[in-house]
């Protein structure tokens, strides 16, 4: 992805942001609220009116805006505003993985990161969504964690075998 303002959709971070939001509207009163996600959002930030204040000012905002991930999946049985959210996640997702995943029969994609942790609520949406748009494409099992990733990733731009668009300000080998 394009990081967490430009293309992470379906994401941790997209999945908390699009949680809170739904939590902020249920606050305030508006259409596509959710009461339960409200809920989640004070048990583990406190009360909603000092969210902003809380995380506008931290540099780490896509991580707590990703923790609150796995809330929305916790909501998801019981709130249509968390499963839609969760729905909508699950065809980012198939999206990405089909603009980058050949049209062969014998294709595979990989699910992997802490994302998947929450299990069922996002994961059959995903694999739905993924039988739709990939037929044939084989979901299999992850040769790695986002870590052994990153590693790949630093050996080929340390080979110069990288075949991401370069970036020095993003991608670098010190």
């Amino acid at each position: 992805g394009w990081g967490h303002l430009l293309g992470d959709c379906g994401g941790g971070a997209w999945i908390g942001r699009a949680g809170l939001e739904a939590a902020m509207r249920a606050y305030d009163g508006r259409d596509g609220g959710s009461k339960p996600l409200l809920a989640r959002l004070e048990a583990v930030f406190g009360p909603a009116t000092g969210l902003p204040g809380k995380l506008y000012p931290r540099p780490d905002r896509p991580a707590v805006l990703a923790s609150f991930a796995p809330e929305v999946g916790r909501c998801a049985a019981e709130d249509p505003v968390a499963e839609t959210i969760l729905r909508t996640a699950a065809r980012h997702v198939a999206e990405a993985a089909e603009a980058v995943c050949p049209r062969l029969g014998s294709s595979e994609v990989a699910l992997t990161g802490g994302l998947f942790r929450m299990g069922a609520p996002l994961l059959t949406p995903v694999r739905e969504e993924l039988a739709a748009r990939l037929p044939g494409v084989r979901v299999a099992e992850a040769a790695g964690d986002p870590l052994d990733g990153a590693l790949c990733v630093a050996a080929a731009l340390a080979a110069d075998e990288l075949r991401l668009p370069p970036d020095p300000a993003l991608l670098s080998v010190v």
